[in-house]
């Protein structure tokens, strides 16, 4: 393009006035970044946050995490303390029984024959609820009288025989004085407990209640069959020989309020062996957390070794490890559980043999995963820089590779916590460890002892069945929104 010498003709007259500096003492320097530059984790913590999904998960599993680690303490019950006349007992909520729900509060509906509401009727708060008396045809045009009744699950307890000391039952006696309450009750005369045969029911039952009443009279008035004294009174209290001991008969539920200086109460309800299930759930809870963290975190450490070396050395060293892996991971797993169990299980403990067979099995996924991030990151531009510059095998795969691999590797080892709680809890379901003891539990365990009151208690395996659940699902999405936040190929792309 050629210019000619009238285009240039306005401009040929200028001066320096026409011209100013653009600056003349300050420095010149670029402008500072109103943003904060954005690092690998931060970015991922950004991706991570917008899953809503995953964080309500986070949130529940850290609630999980919590409820684990102080569930016991926060409890008046111990993981160990049980109380074997408070098998069974309902769930109950302090709450639902102050507002006056019938709902969480320990109770229980019944239909119960005239027998049956007799006993009941004698122990004080067992009977919360009742219908007027009806009949009901039951077989050959016979009828019996019937009662639709809501049961408190802790007051039918009853009445129960205790040894004391003299002191002891002194003791206790200056508290009925004090607190204005009945603990001791007459003792039964068991030689004049009587049967009456039911034609439908071979065994019979006993024609007597807890409060010692062994028939009716001809006015249909229970009679008590009390033991007397010589002057015709009933007796509190039989001596006992064996150490002066005094055996009594006492109400249960005001005998534990004596006892405790609280009512009975178990939110989540009790096991078959009068257990809490709420501490015990919060002790199998930690026992599943701690394992499965300890087992993911050591098959970790030796799949990184192991998968490193595969993935950057390959040739014969790759190959020989590979067909090691293929054989172990066709060995049965519960097959395998069930021979350390036997054969270890007495020298090294149960839980410790647990941990180094889930750990005999669980590095080889993890390995696998971290030989297929080699094989990625190892012939990257970066890395043949590196190794021209002369790096050394150690560095490059440590301070190059792995760096590179470490979010992928993280997130998936994040999802195998999961799968070593659902092993677990199904190796203990199935009876293959046996995890049950005074100090010890797991979610599995509880389920196995569960299953036989299913009909009955339901409470016994819907808590451990929901946690279980609520746990898995959780740390699923968990880990699939660490997976997808912490995924390279990721960055920039708006979900």
């Amino acid at each position: 393009m050629s210019y000619k010498p009238e285009q240039f003709a306005p401009y040929m007259d200028m001066d320096d006035s026409c011209f100013a500096l653009v600056q003349r003492s300050e420095k010149v320097h670029d402008k500072k970044l109103d943003t904060k530059p954005v690092g690998y984790f931060r970015d991922a913590m950004g991706r991570f946050a917008r899953n809503k999904g995953s964080v309500i998960c986070a949130v529940v599993l850290l609630i999980l995490a919590i409820y684990a680690a102080i569930g016991p303490e926060i409890s008046h019950y111990g993981g160990s303390d049980y109380d074997g006349y408070y098998g069974y007992a309902l769930p109950k909520n302090g709450v639902c029984v102050r507002l006056g729900l019938d709902f969480w509060d320990g109770c229980s509906d019944i239909t119960a024959n005239q027998q049956t509401y007799d006993y009941y009727d004698a122990i004080p708060g067992a009977i919360v609820e009742r219908s007027e008396p009806y009949e009901k045809v039951v077989d050959a045009g016979r009828k019996n009288v019937y009662y639709d009744l809501r049961i408190d699950s802790y007051a039918k307890v009853g009445y129960v025989t205790v040894l004391l000391t003299s002191g002891e039952y002194e003791a206790a006696r200056a508290y009925e004085q004090e607190q204005g309450v009945q603990l001791f009750y007459p003792v039964i005369d068991d030689s004049q407990i009587t049967y009456q045969v039911n034609k439908g029911n071979a065994n019979g039952w006993y024609l007597t209640n807890s409060k010692g009443v062994a028939k009716r009279d001809e006015n249909g008035q229970l009679q008590d069959i009390y033991l007397r004294d010589e002057n015709g009174e009933p007796l509190y209290t039989i001596l006992k020989m064996n150490g002066a001991q005094v055996q009594c008969r006492v109400l249960y539920s005001a005998w534990y309020r004596y006892l405790h200086g609280y009512d009975a109460s178990f939110l989540f309800g009790a096991d078959s062996y009068g257990y809490d299930i709420f501490a015990r759930l919060a002790l199998g809870a930690r026992l599943s957390l701690v394992l499965s963290i300890l087992v993911s975190s050591i098959s970790l450490g030796i799949g990184i070794v192991v998968g490193a070396l595969e993935g950057y050395y390959g040739g014969w060293f790759d190959l020989i490890f590979e067909r090691i892996k293929d054989i172990l991971w066709e060995i049965p797993t519960v097959v395998f559980m069930s021979l350390f169990q036997i054969y270890f299980a007495k020298k090294l403990g149960v839980i410790v043999t647990l941990f180094f067979a889930f750990v005999f099995f669980d590095w080889i996924g993890e390995s696998s995963t971290v030989r297929a991030q080699f094989y990625r990151f190892k012939g990257q531009e970066y890395v043949l820089a590196a190794r021209t510059l002369g790096a050394k095998d150690r560095r490059i795969i440590f301070r190059h590779i792995l760096p590179n691999a470490a979010g992928f590797i993280v997130t998936t080892s994040v999802l195998s916590i999961p799968g070593v709680i659902f092993t677990e809890a199904n190796m203990t379901y199935l009876g293959i460890v046996n995890l049950q003891s005074s100090s010890v539990t797991s979610v599995g365990t509880m389920l196995n002892n569960g299953q036989a009151a299913l009909s009955t208690y339901p409470h016994c395996v819907f808590f451990p069945a929901a946690f279980i659940s609520i746990l898995l699902i959780c740390f699923n999405i968990f880990g699939n929104g660490l997976r997808d936040a912490f995924n390279p190929s990721l960055r920039g792309v708006e979900e």
